[in-house]
């Protein structure tokens, strides 16, 4: 290890980095810091390095130092071109403060970068020829997928007067507008701002929108798990006022916080803030790519836990009192075709905190990855490459330098399932909530003009759940009967009157705007599942059986497909890789089973499989069980010898 070497906080003072009995080793030090990529273009003076007399076997403390100006690295750590325009963006807002002002119908590739911090990606019709036409894809940020009544009818109205007429309802649980122009963007972010919404942070280089079940149970879990939801999202939000000024010309629309979530925001008892900027947590260069959380409790799988960067699960005494929290960390769905250094990951167990320090031990961790995580290369940026390459140990011994504190054991939990919350159900305070099924969780036509009818008439607020749905909450009981009759004329069913295969479907917008698809997801999954249902028919499998599918356009996963019994990723024109392994309880990661399956070629590769699960499978085995129990060497002999169905 060279004497040099030296490693960067972004305490502003001189500090004392590790204690005598939480201390980590000098020589894995060094490597946290070259293996990684080394600071980028933060505060100046919270650089630290670390004395040259230390060394790995010391048993006392090592000194740190914390001085004025960067040290002068023999070797410059290479750096993503965003990594750049970030630096230089005067906290997100140039050039694209400037280029929102041009005439051009488009914004530069560097306002491109910026634009998604503030919610929107730009996008082009990729099916038009003879040029392109520009608009935007505006996405909101809604902690729980709680959307008021008023906002709801926001949406509805900008869907009809700036964007393509629908509604898209994410997996993330919130909205999405397309068709944007950039000269309307400034009025619809500021109607959507002043209507009790925003879409700062709902995509970008920060943390995301917080997912948590979308169930308006009237339960002390239920409600805890989406207050916590609520206080995280408001914690990692960014505080340098980029979005209003850029919006709303720097008039503030936030709500008051809660005193706990300002508390440790601005805790930098450990080294976790940037000292006097006006981003504490993201400094000028935010995180290394997307972060991702979501909150839950026990059972309740519909947040698809273990695919985010950060799993939070309430734990509860036996009288149903929330006391704490299981982490998990390390998920993510993100890959690229050809390229097995990427992949996707199943978070893992950290720990268990107690409810009071919850926020802190997230932001430790998000710190971890702020200061470690990879800003070279955005294929290897997320924090599931960080743990991968570190360990979970190594990993958990950082995030504890952050929280102060070690993690106690994980407590233990029950199985897992995947709750849908279609139908009607009690909330548990006398009203009822329905839970509706909408393919792909695109609104639009008649379905949409009935939705907006109900929820205008009964001043009903809604929720969006992570499979695309939605959810009507606080209904009395009078009204049951009148809104289920006038939803099902709209085409909004009952879910016993909706193809199982349907419910659990999932699919990414891909083809016509989406810039990174391969092929079609959203518009072709209809197809697919029609023909799936008629190879269960085929092969004698009941009405009532199912089986997870989920298609996206290309391998980044928005549809979370790895986590599928049947995942379906564009791999080119007409073309799928086929993974296979999935659970319905979304709890085992999908392996690649086969790769250029064309769509017409689908009955040859899951006919077979179909029957062999009808005919081969133990009880109550899902049909991703069954996958992995065969192998997939026996599979494909199977597809190869495969006869036509029943015998």
């Amino acid at each position: 290890m060279s004497s040099s070497s030296s490693f960067r906080s972004p305490a502003g003072t001189a500090a004392t980095l590790f204690s005598s009995d939480q201390k980590i080793r000098l020589g894995r030090l060094d490597v946290l810091r070259s293996s990684q990529s080394a600071f980028l273009g933060r505060n100046p003076r919270g650089v630290v390095s670390v004395h040259p007399s230390s060394s790995a076997s010391s048993s006392s403390p090592s000194p740190i130092q914390a001085v004025s100006t960067p040290a002068k690295s023999e070797t410059t750590t290479k750096r993503s071109k965003v990594e750049i325009i970030k630096e230089k963006s005067n906290f997100i807002r140039y050039p694209l403060n400037e280029e929102l002002l041009t005439e051009a119908p488009n914004v530069n590739e560097s306002a491109v970068q910026l634009i998604k911090f503030h919610g929107s990606y730009q996008q082009y019709n990729r099916e038009e020829r003879g040029g392109r036409s520009y608009s935007f894809m505006l996405r909101t940020k809604n902690p729980s997928g709680k959307v008021p009544n008023q906002l709801y009818l926001t949406m509805d109205d900008l869907a009809d007067e700036f964007g393509i007429g629908t509604l898209r309802l994410t997996t993330r649980q919130t909205f999405q507008l397309h068709g944007v122009l950039k000269q309307n963007l400034k009025t619809v972010m500021s109607s959507i701002i002043k209507n009790m919404g925003s879409t700062l942070g709902a995509c970008g280089d920060l943390n995301r929108n917080v997912l948590a079940p979308a169930a308006p149970y009237v339960k002390k879990d239920y409600l805890f798990a989406q207050e916590t939801a609520d206080n995280i999202a408001a914690l990692l939000s960014p505080q340098s006022g980029f979005y209003y000024d850029m919006w709303v010309d720097g008039e503030q629309f936030m709500t008051a916080e809660p005193p706990e979530v300002v508390k440790a925001r601005n805790d930098n008892s450990h080294g976790t803030n940037f000292v006097d900027s006006p981003e504490p947590i993201y400094g000028t260069q935010f995180l290394p790519r997307k972060f991702k959380v979501a909150v839950t409790v026990p059972t309740d799988n519909s947040v698809d836990l273990l695919t985010n960067d950060i799993g939070v699960v309430v734990v509860s005494d036996e009288n149903g009192e929330p006391q704490g929290f299981n982490l998990y960390v390390g998920g993510g769905m993100g890959r690229t075709h050809r390229m097995e250094s990427t992949f996707a990951r199943l978070a893992e167990p950290l720990g268990y905190v107690p409810k009071e320090d919850i926020l802190y031990a997230v932001k430790a961790i998000v710190v971890t990855q702020r200061e470690h995580g990879r800003r070279d290369d955005r294929k290897y940026s997320r924090m599931k490459y960080l743990i991968s390459s570190w360990g979970i140990e190594k990993f958990k011994d950082v995030v504890e330098q952050y929280y102060g504190k070690k993690f106690e054991p994980s407590r233990d939990l029950p199985e897992w399932e995947f709750k849908s919350y279609l139908g009607w159900q009690e909330q548990g305070d006398g009203a009822w909530f329905c839970g509706l099924h909408v393919d792909s969780g695109r609104v639009g036509g008649i379905m949409k003009k009935t939705l907006r009818e109900v929820i205008e008439k009964y001043k009903i607020d809604v929720r969006i759940t992570p499979n695309q749905n939605i959810v009507l909450c606080d209904i009395k009981t009078e009204w049951k009967r009148s809104i289920t009759t006038v939803l099902a004329q709209a085409g909004l069913l009952q879910p016993e009157f909706v193809d199982p295969l349907n419910q659990t479907a999932m699919a990414c917008p891909a083809f016509p705007l989406c810039p990174l698809a391969i092929t079609e997801a959203e518009r072709g999954i209809p197809s697919i599942l029609k023909r799936v249902r008629a190879m269960f028919e085929k092969v004698g499998l009941e009405y009532e059986e199912s089986v997870v599918i989920r298609v996206t356009g290309c391998p980044n996963g928005c549809a979370r497909p790895y986590m599928a019994e049947l995942g379906l990723v564009g791999d080119g024109p007409n073309s799928y890789q086929v993974w296979l392994g999935g659970t319905p309880n979304q709890t085992q990661i999908a392996r690649s089973f086969m790769d250029k399956v064309k769509v017409h070629d689908l009955e040859k590769v899951c006919e077979p499989l179909f029957y062999q699960w009808k005919v081969d499978r133990q009880t109550k085995e899902s049909f991703g069980e069954f996958t992995t129990r065969m192998g997939f060497e026996k599979l494909k002999e199977l597809i190869d010898t495969y006869k036509g169905g029943p015998q």
